[in-house]
């Protein structure tokens, strides 16, 4: 959010606060649990825990990070749906790295294909 000064607003908020706890098995991931706390430090019993997944989907162009949510009641369930949820985030982003390649290669312009005179700059393909 931005202040009136133009400057972010940088306040932490009191209400949603987490502790974080990293659990991980040194091959294929890491998951986190997401504990509620008050503002004294205190487990908020009134909003649940959260696990998120965080690996590496390797590619061409190298190392991709995915981070997910992984919906478990217990350390022993989020470790168990890892994988499931895993796939399904490496999927989710080739799908938006394809869409995002569409949307790349549709957004190029040939000066002159349009059967007229040749732009300045002579037949240089531009992206817009």
């Amino acid at each position: 959010m931005k202040t009136n000064t133009g400057s972010p607003d940088l306040d932490m908020d009191a209400t949603a606060l987490y502790r974080e706890e990293t659990f991980t098995d040194r091959q294929v991931g890491t998951l986190r649990r997401m504990t509620p706390v008050l503002a004294d430090g205190g487990t908020d019993p009134a909003r649940p825990i959260m696990y998120v997944g965080e690996t590496q989907l390797m590619t061409p162009m190298g190392a991709l990070p995915l981070a997910f949510e992984i919906p478990a009641a217990s350390l022993q369930e989020a470790v168990k749906n890892f994988g499931a949820e895993a796939t399904e985030a490496a999927q989710k982003a080739i799908e938006e790295l394809k869409e995002m390649r569409r949307q790349q290669a549709s957004s190029l312009i040939v000066p002159g294909a349009g059967g007229g005179m040749p732009s300045a700059g002579g037949g240089k393909i531009q992206l817009r």
